[in-house]
């Protein structure tokens, strides 16, 4: 394009809400131009819808087909170019927009923006995952201040708030008529537009970053779980990436405390970021709504405001204690997972699970709240004791078992080395385990369509035991090693397993040292605990049964005396 030459192509970019579809169009009216939207023509060459899209093939194919839109739109002459929210956050797309035409970016408060999309959201299927989860208003702040860098690098900003659509409009016909051939003329514009300098920041991932297993993708939120080995003292750059640096309020136990404590300050205080900690005892009774009140008090005298961090550094008991405070205090405090029990790492910190027990039944009280980042250091795991390791590790063993056939090989071929914590098969346990949770939580956030229930195999039966002997004889994967055995046994009766995958089963869990049958225990009492479960529906309990490795159903039509046939195996 040759300097002082009047652009043949205005584009609008900005937020989601701004705008850029209702204005665009009457933008083109006023020139006499044509006007096109990106997202129409990603759905029109695709055959399928945006949220569809992102469903199937996953956000990056998105941006690739977002990419083939854009080269397309920017092929045509006189032409008003309606851009996706996340366009901009390519280079190349950057580039190509620079070379094409006279960018504008529509910007609104985020408070504009989420009223906006909420009045739409009936009409507008793809605002849904952006107002889903537990605080929609803060994820949009999150959002875009984490593109707003990168909407600053445009020619010109019209700030929407407070003006009609048509006063939108004049602005971006003025600009275009006032500033188009003179911004177009700048020397080095193209270059500092397309610079690789801006680069995509934490809150909006499109890769894993390096010591990452995986990113975890829900429609609240995405974040990355980092899992490596000595990466403990990463801490502090890991909440400076993630712009958490304004306060941390760290939780821990006790005895996590006294081993790590003074590397997590070390973290803390070389990144200059300001931290206070509250420790409870260690053991699943501090899971309860007497410590979260503690923690509360502790937070009201420390001033706690929203945009402070709550850190949980410990094993299931404070991931899950640490993040139901995070999610209900002040409506909702950033939260950081930092799990040093195989339990978290491979299960409680993973998908945005927050509870407290009742003294009745296991983490009832509770919600969904998603982490901004979670670090795993597996080498954490030489403070704990065997039995402890042991446990988590049931966990692992229920993924191999619910999704992953391949897992499971390489969690039998590799007992030796990870019960003696080898470092390289640890992390890869540890990694591959994160993965296979993080992709079944991003199919189904918050439970609704059954997918995510999965995750509960042997878990029905393994709550019930926690409660009835009041969280202090049974580790939590002690007790999952045996309602996993209860749920096979009912499947195997049900000729739905077969025997020979069952005992599969128990010898992986004997493997590892895991329990798969008890005594001592009240029948009746269990039952009872059973009826309280989470996954009841209608009055029928729902259990989580194997077809086969890798292949579950869930079904509510266990026969009573199957139940019971099963209860016997396991309670004896």
């Amino acid at each position: 394009m040759d300097d002082m030459t009047p652009p043949t192509r205005i584009i609008l970019t900005g937020f989601s809400g701004t705008g850029k579809s209702a204005v665009g169009p009457l933008v083109a009216k006023q020139l006499g131009w044509a006007f096109v939207d990106t997202d129409d023509i990603v759905e029109k060459h695709v055959g399928k819808r945006i949220l569809q899209i992102f469903a199937d093939d996953g956000e990056q194919a998105f941006r690739d087909f977002e990419s083939d839109a854009l080269r397309e739109a920017c092929s045509r002459e006189t032409t008003v170019i309606s851009t996706g929210g996340g366009a901009v956050l390519r280079a190349d797309n950057r580039r190509l927009l620079a070379e094409s035409g006279f960018i504008v970016c529509l910007e609104a408060w985020p408070e504009t923006i989420y009223q906006r999309l909420t009045d739409r959201a009936d009409t507008q299927p793809l605002d849904r995952p952006l107002l889903a989860g537990d605080d929609p208003l803060g994820r949009i702040r999150e959002l875009e201040y984490s593109r707003a860098h990168l909407y600053a690098l445009c020619d010109w900003s019209v700030h929407t708030d407070g003006l009609s659509i048509d006063q939108v409009v004049d602005e971006v016909v003025r600009a275009y008529h006032e500033h188009g051939e003179q911004s177009l003329a700048a020397p080095g514009r193209v270059d500092a537009i397309a610079t690789t300098q801006a680069t995509v920041p934490a809150g909006t991932l499109h890769i894993v970053p390096e010591e990452g297993a995986c990113i975890v993708r829900t429609s609240s939120r995405e974040y990355p779980v980092f899992t490596g080995w000595g990466t403990l003292g990463e801490l502090g750059k890991r909440l400076r990436e993630a712009n958490l640096t304004r306060f941390a309020y760290v939780i821990s136990d006790e005895t996590v405390w006294h081993h790590l404590g003074d590397e997590v300050e070390k973290s803390l205080r070389s990144a200059e970021i300001d931290f206070d900690v509250f420790t409870v005892p260690p053991g699943e009774a501090s899971k309860s709504l007497e410590h979260a009140s503690d923690i509360y008090d502790w937070l009201i005298e420390h001033r706690a405001e929203r945009g402070h961090a709550v850190v949980a550094v410990g094993g299931g008991v404070v991931t899950d204690l640490g993040g139901y405070v995070a999610a209900t205090f002040a409506r909702g405090l950033p939260l950081v997972h930092v799990p040093t029990s195989m339990l978290g790492m491979v299960d409680a910190a993973i998908g945005g699970k927050v509870a407290v027990n009742h003294p009745n039944a296991k983490n009832m009280i509770g919600m969904f709240h998603q982490p901004r980042f979670v670090l795993e250091d597996v080498a954490t795991l030489r403070t704990l004791p065997v039995r402890e390791i042991k446990s988590g590790l049931a966990e692992a063993i229920k993924h191999g078992l619910i999704e992953d056939a391949s897992y499971l090989d390489f969690l039998e071929q590799n007992a030796d080395a990870i019960l003696k914590l080898d470092r390289n098969a640890t992390v890869e346990a540890v990694r591959r385990s994160v993965a296979i949770k993080a992709a079944v939580v991003g199919e189904d956030e918050f439970e609704t369509t059954g997918r995510r229930s999965t995750l509960n195999y042997g878990h029905t039966l393994a709550h019930a035991i926690e409660s009835t002997t009041g969280y202090a004889r049974f580790r939590h994967g002690e007790a999952d090693g045996i309602g996993m055995m209860a749920a096979a046994s009912m499947a195997v009766r049900m000729g739905l397993l077969s025997p020979e995958v069952m005992e599969r089963q128990r010898r992986i869990l004997d493997r590892y040292g895991l329990p798969t049958h008890a005594d001592g225990l009240d029948r009746d009492r269990l039952l009872v605990a059973v009826a309280l479960d989470k996954k009841v529906q209608g009055k029928k309990m729902r259990w989580v049964l194997l077809e086969d490795i890798g292949r579950t159903v869930i079904r509510d039509d266990v026969p009573p005396e199957i139940v019971d046939a099963a209860l016997d195996d396991v309670l004896h």
